[in-house]
């Protein structure tokens, strides 16, 4: 009865991926009306000063950022499709999964991306007042870890 109940359960999973595609769904669309919206306001706003040339580039930087959570939210949703209900999904070969290492290791692939961007937002918006050493020293030592972990996690799977 138990062996039923959790071969059978595995379908929950499905809800899972159901809620991380509309995730990724709704953050796409949300970030093509952002695009939009900047694109509209580079128009409107007639010639582009170096203070708006800034405000132009950091929406696209915030654009860029909502699309990359979009793929984060994707890569879960295909990953745990993959990982728990049927691997024949046609995908390219680079986003294959067939392991749980294999999923972690996409999605901190592009944590690390977004985690990059971010800071680009930050460093090309900054006044010279703030002092955004502390922050991106932070985010370089979460990267580091990071790419620690993922590298730890790939020398494993080749001794095994």
């Amino acid at each position: 009865m138990i062996h039923r109940i959790l071969a059978s359960s595995k379908k929950l999973i499905l809800l899972a991926v159901i809620c991380s595609f509309i995730a990724s769904v709704t953050v796409l669309i949300y970030g093509v009306i952002e695009t939009g919206d900047a694109v509209v306001h580079v128009i409107l706003d007639g010639p582009v000063s170096s203070k708006g040339a800034k405000k132009v580039v950091v929406a696209f930087v915030e654009v860029i950022d909502l699309f990359l959570l979009s793929t984060v939210f994707y890569i879960t949703a295909l990953g745990l499709y993959e990982l728990f209900i049927d691997d024949r999904i046609k995908v390219p070969e680079w986003l294959e999964i067939h392991t749980l290492d294999d999923l972690k290791g996409k999605l901190i692939s592009v944590v690390v991306v977004v985690l990059s961007v971010l800071f680009l937002g930050q460093a090309v918006t900054w006044n010279g007042e703030a002092n955004l050493l502390p922050f991106g020293a932070s985010v370089a030592l979460v990267i580091t870890s990071l790419t620690l972990f993922l590298n730890g996690q790939h020398k494993k799977t080749k001794v095994d």
